[in-house]
Order: structure tokens, then sequence, then C-alpha cells
């Protein structure tokens, strides 16, 4: 017998069936917020203070809306302007999910595909030498999962913002230098993205700057969102500075140019929501009705992890709090599951005058931004301290899987043959493995013994789904608590294909 022996006790199953039977989980989480704003901010502000950012810009997403907005300092020390929700920030590395969702957007019209060879775009690829003769060519998607071979490239690729194709373009004839062979490694690659850039625009017959304004900004109503410095208004733009011997030293912007693709875009606190808010709604998938620039299951492919998992087993949040984390590169994100099963998706942003970071959390449908003026501010930092006092302090549980008619219909059949598994082989309900792979005697003999050990049966409690075809759910009796487990299989109509009954708890 499979017995798969839930590894949780019932201080679990009650955590689990709180969050099933808990007020819808973005209302709750946009309460948390709206009680929590003086802290939230105090938490901010203390940080822009002992960090020297000269500005700061920052905002809280849930229920599908920008629920709390604040600021910090200034965005012009020379002028004395201050920062506000619509002060232009350049964000950097958080440009490349842009980049990213542009190339599905291409993809899902028919124009490429994500295993297609970078070279069939791109020509000045074809000839490419790789460091073994066995070597993968490069392909669209090692380009958006950092898998391309390419070796990491912040420093330098930091200051490439202004180059033109042509340049681009030449260096790609010349012949890249690789760190690894294509396929092989995660390794931090602007030059790919720039990359992508260059591959949008030849694809799409337009540069990437107007194929992501008009598909991407322009759908989500992002009017305030440039790629060239020089376009902002000047009393929008935000001056980036480093922080030197106890002064703030402005540094030059650089001009839009071929490498934008990976961390060019300029954009606003109220803009930037925008964007989050289409994020945060692929999740749940649902049957609601499509309005993005892409599909909901196009942003959830974007989020999904693609590299290689990279294990942190001594992290720590910033509130000391250890969890070991797993992290991977996803399409112009990052993706995160730490050890409570929180998923976080998002990027920061870093280049010479600027600091930024964006999360959300899907599971429990909030997300957060920030922006700063300093040299690659330590933005994720702080967001994660937020969102991590956040769901602390308030209890916060993630969203509810809803059960499915099938799994609750599956349940109820189950409860009825138990304990003495009477007339079960004829009841129609198992899948054909399962008789072979538990005996009638073992299923009577266990169910008999832990329902004896629960007493008189006081309530079955409403199944807990892990997914559609999978769940618990909790049975009360007057001197214990058991809970029972099972999954169905694929069949058109899903029958019991595996099954455990486990003592939880003896009065």
């Amino acid at each position: 017998m499979k017995n798969t022996k839930r590894a949780t006790a019932f201080l679990f199953y009650l955590l689990i069936s709180s969050s099933a039977t808990s007020i819808h989980a973005q209302q709750a989480s946009v309460d948390a917020i709206q009680s929590s704003k003086g802290a939230i901010d105090s938490m901010f502000t203390r940080f822009a203070r002992t960090q020297h950012f000269p500005g700061l810009s920052y905002a809280l997403i849930a229920e599908g809306k920008l629920v709390h907005a604040g600021n910090y300092g200034l965005i012009n020390i020379e002028k004395k302007l201050p920062s506000s929700s619509s002060a232009a920030f350049r964000i950097a590395s958080m440009s490349k999910s842009f980049t990213a969702m542009a190339i599905l957007k291409l993809r899902d019209m028919g124009k490429l595909n994500l295993d297609d060879p970078a070279y069939k775009y791109i020509p000045e690829m074809k000839n490419q030498k790789y460091l073994t003769g066995d070597a993968a060519p490069v392909t669209i998607r090692h380009l958006l999962s950092h898998e391309a071979g390419f070796p990491e490239d912040n420093p330098w690729g930091d200051r490439q913002l202004a180059v033109p194709d042509a340049t681009l373009q030449k260096m790609i004839r010349e012949g890249i230098s690789y760190s690894n062979d294509p396929g092989i490694e995660y390794e931090y690659s602007n030059l790919g993205f720039a990359m992508l850039g260059l591959i949008i625009k030849n694809v799409s017959g337009t540069s990437y700057q107007d194929f992501i304004a008009t598909n991407i900004w322009k759908p989500l109503g992002m009017n305030n969102t440039w790629w060239e410095y020089s376009k902002v208004p000047g009393e929008k733009l935000a001056h980036g500075y480093r922080w030197v011997n106890g002064n703030w030293v402005e540094q030059p912007m650089l001009h839009d140019g071929a490498y934008g693709a990976m961390g060019g875009m300029i954009t606003t606190i109220e803009d930037f929501s925008k964007y989050v808010i289409f994020h945060l709604s692929a999740w749940p998938p649902s049957d609601n009705k499509e309005s993005g620039p892409v599909s909901r299951s196009a942003v959830r492919e974007i989020q999904h992890p693609v590299s290689v998992p990279m294990m942190n087993a001594s992290y720590k949040y910033p509130s000391g709090r250890p969890c070991p984390t797993l992290s991977a590169y996803s399409f112009g994100l990052r993706y995160t599951k730490d050890c409570d099963g929180r998923i976080s998706v998002g990027h920061a942003g870093g280049l010479p005058g600027f600091g930024s970071q964006w999360t959300i959390l899907p599971q429990y449908g909030i997300g957060i931004i920030s922006f700063s003026n300093l040299t690659y501010a330590s933005a994720g930092y702080i967001n994660g301290a937020v969102l991590d006092s956040i769901i602390a302090l308030s209890h916060l549980k993630p969203r509810a899987i809803p059960v499915s008619p099938i799994l609750k219909k599956r349940q109820e059949q189950l409860v009825k043959l138990l304990p003495s598994w009477e007339g079960a082989a004829e009841s129609g309900i198992f899948a054909e493995n399962f008789f072979l792979d538990y005996f009638n005697d073992d299923l009577n003999k266990q169910a008999s013994d832990v329902f004896r050990s629960i007493g008189t049966i006081v309530k079955v409690h409403e199944i807990v789904p892990e997914n559609n075809l999978r769940g618990e759910f909790l049975i009360e009796g007057t001197t214990g608590s058991c809970i029972v487990y099972f999954t169905l299989t694929p069949e058109k109509s899903p029958l019991i294909q595996e099954y455990d009954i486990e003592l939880v708890r003896k009065r």
C-alpha cells in the first residue's frame, strides 16, 4: 500500500482549513494594508533615511488596485523637487519582463517560436563559435531565462544603455565570448535581453521601443512611461545620485539605445502599478474574459520558473526569521518559493543613479513596488520586510483553492464507505489500480482502528483541496480526529487512485 502519511499534524490542518473558510484573501489584504499605513510609511521612511536615499516612491497593490502609495525625499536635489507617485524614475532591469512579454506577444501572433535558434532572427548570430563543437545553438528561450552561455555582465552592461543597434550587431557579428555552452547554466546577461530587443525589431518591423509602447503600455493605460529621459517633463524626471563621502553626487543619465530592452524604461508608481495589477490578474486561473495585452496564461508562463533552481538554505527574512528558499529565473522575472510554500515573483532594477524592485505574492493577491534615485538602492530588502510584516502582523492567509465538484462528490461517496469498506469494490468510484495496491481487509482494519480512537462522529469537515483532483478532509469525533486524503485519476470521470487515513489527535 502506498501510504502517503500526511506529514502534517492537526495544527496544519487547522491552518489550511481556516484559509478555506476565512474572508476573501484579497479583501483581507486590503484591510491589512489600510490598517497598517502608518507602520508601512514609517518602515519605508526609516529605511530611506538610514540608506541615504535622496528620494523614494512606493506603493502596495491589492484587490486589483493601488491601495496605498507613499513618497519620501527629493527627485531633484538642486531644484528641491519632492518625490511623488507621478515622478518618473528609471527602473533599470525591471524593464526586462516587458521585453519578455513582447516576445510572448509575438509568439502568440505566430511570428516566432521560443525554441527557435536566435540566428533565425539575428543573422549575425549564425556563425557563433561556442566553447565546444557539440554545443546547441542559442535559442530565444535561452535568452529569456539567462541560459545562453553569456557571462554575467552587470557592471559592463549598465554602461551600454545608449549603444546604437549597429554597434550591438557589429559585436555579435565579430563573435561573442561565452562562459558556458548554451542551455547548461544560468548566468545573468544584459546582453541577452538587448538581443531580444533586436529580435523584436527584426520580427515586428518596428523598434522594440515602439512595439512595447503600442502593445503593452498603451493597452494598460501606461501613459506616463518613456524610454528616452529627454522626453520626460522636467518637473517629473527623477535625477539619479550616488552617496559619496557623506554627499549626494548626481550621476549622468544615459540616452535610450539598443540596450534599453534590458533596463531603459522610465515610469511612475502610478503607471507601473497598472502593470503589477495585470500580473496579479492572472491568479487564480479563471474563466474571466481576457482584457490584457497578452493572455493571462502567457503572464503565468512569464512568471513560471525556467532556470535550474538555486537553494538558499540559510536565508532569513528581514525580521530575522530563518526560512530556506528555492529561487529560479523565469522570463525576465525572478521566482522564489520559501519554506512555508509562499511564492513571490518580481524583479529588481539597478543602474548608476537608481535602484528599484517589485514583488507580487500571487497566493495572497498582493504586490509591492518601490523606486529610488540612489545607485543600486536595496529596494528589495525593504519591500520584503514590509510584505513579511503585513502578512505576519495581520495573520493573512493565502487564497483558498476552490473545491471542484468531482472532488466534493468523491469525498461524499468515500465517507459512506468508512470505516467498513463494505461494497467498496462494487461502488464504481475507485480506479482499476486501487484494489491491486490496497487490500480490503487492511483498509477495513486501518479505518476501524482509527474510528474507534476518535469515537462517535461529530462532524465531517469540508475537503481542503491541494488542486482540482487531490485533497484531504477532517473527520471530527467525540474522542479524537483523523484526516482522510485521496487523489483522483486523469480520466474523464476521475476515480480514486490513492487514499490514506491518519489519526491526528486524541482528546
